[in-house]
């Protein structure tokens, strides 16, 4: 491997702390004003955020989404409901998420229950995708081998014909998923890896309790 070995690779971050007194009493307040200071330094899209799920096969599986909602309810991102993701979270509805925004030093590590959205929510998200968007939730049979990509052009070719003249309907295999957080940890970057590390943890009367965890 070139360049640097890995054991040499180190960042010391320093460019804010985080405090039981910085942060906001509610976990999606504070998470909506992480976001906000995301976007404004131009994070290259923040709402980027790692999917993780537990297969049938016992394996943890991690890939990359797009956050596209979130309020009190919990955080939500949409796919195809047969993909491995889509089966995996049939088996076991548990995902975690994970935001890293490197231009802040900062991550959001979130864990919960999984649940679809409703019909109405999917609806209504896939009525306002760019209309190539809506084609390709048509075309792809998420995850599956295919022989080429001219497969993918074929399909899409027919289904611009067929759609010519109509809005594309949401296919009933794509949809939305919420994670209902259990437990949100906010993770800033200081000097001598003595990170900054607040949790927000659902106690047994159902209130968010906040914890500093150790780095």
């Amino acid at each position: 491997m070139a360049g640097k070995k890995l054991a040499d690779l180190r960042k010391d971050y320093s460019l804010n702390g985080l405090t039981e007194e910085d942060v906001l009493t509610n976990p999606f307040l504070q998470f909506e004003k992480w976001f906000e200071e995301a976007q404004a330094a131009e994070v290259i899209e923040p709402n980027a955020m790692i999917l993780s799920t537990l297969g049938g096969d016992g394996y943890p599986h991690s890939r990359v989404v797009l956050l596209k909602e979130v309020d009190s309810t919990g955080f939500v991102f949409y796919t195809n409901y047969n993909s491995h993701k889509g089966i995996d979270l049939s088996i076991h509805p548990v995902a975690a998420l994970t935001f890293w925004w490197a231009e802040l030093e900062r991550q959001v590590r979130i864990f919960g229950d999984v649940q679809k959205v409703s019909d109405a929510e999917s609806d209504a998200y896939f009525s306002i995708r760019p209309r190539n968007s809506q084609l390709g939730a048509w075309v792809s049979e998420q995850s599956e081998v295919i022989e080429n990509r001219e497969v993918l052009t074929k399909k899409l070719s027919l289904l611009e014909q067929k759609f010519s003249d109509q809005v594309v309907p949401r296919p009933l295999h794509w949809g939305g998923y919420r994670i209902v957080p259990k437990e949100i940890e906010f993770w800033q970057g200081r000097p001598s890896r003595l990170h900054d590390r607040i949790r927000y943890r659902i106690d047994l009367d159902n209130a968010w309790k906040i914890e500093r965890l150790s780095p």
